[in-house]
């Protein structure tokens, strides 16, 4: 069975009302690391900026606005289309970016079929993740 799911997908990073700018994306998930979501957001050709989302959090946010703090997500619409937005509010700046919402839930029900909800636990392998703690210590 595959553990890992990965998809690219085009983004928006929203400027003002009336301007944004497209951000190519990388989502992965591994069963491995069962809660959570790796994301690249490819800045240019040769950086990305990467950050890491709880999968419930990204799931949560195609239906309903869910998080607090650093990340919030939640459904709209821009220009004619389902969005999800994710608002990113680290300590130096902010980024509104729009994910498609068909491929942001398409790519968490492939996560589903490698990892259901509420069965992330079975999945987590204590040792390793402790060993990973500790070494980085």
């Amino acid at each position: 069975m595959n553990t890992a799911v990965s998809c690219e997908l085009q983004l928006r990073l929203v400027v003002s009302r009336e301007s944004s700018l497209p951000v190519p994306a990388s989502l992965r998930y591994e069963a491995a690391d069962p809660y959570i979501v790796h994301a690249a957001f490819h800045t240019d050709a040769d950086k990305a900026v990467e950050w890491v989302f709880a999968r419930d959090l990204l799931a949560g946010g195609l239906h309903r606005p869910t998080g607090i703090g650093d990340v919030r997500v939640w459904p709209s619409w821009s220009h004619g289309q389902s969005v999800v937005c994710i608002a990113l509010n680290p300590p130096h700046g902010e980024a509104l970016l729009e994910a498609p919402a068909q491929a942001l839930n398409s790519f968490l029900k492939r996560t589903d079929a490698v990892v259901p909800p509420g069965t992330e636990h079975r999945h987590l392998d204590l040792d390793t993740q402790l060993s990973r703690f500790l070494a980085g210590s």
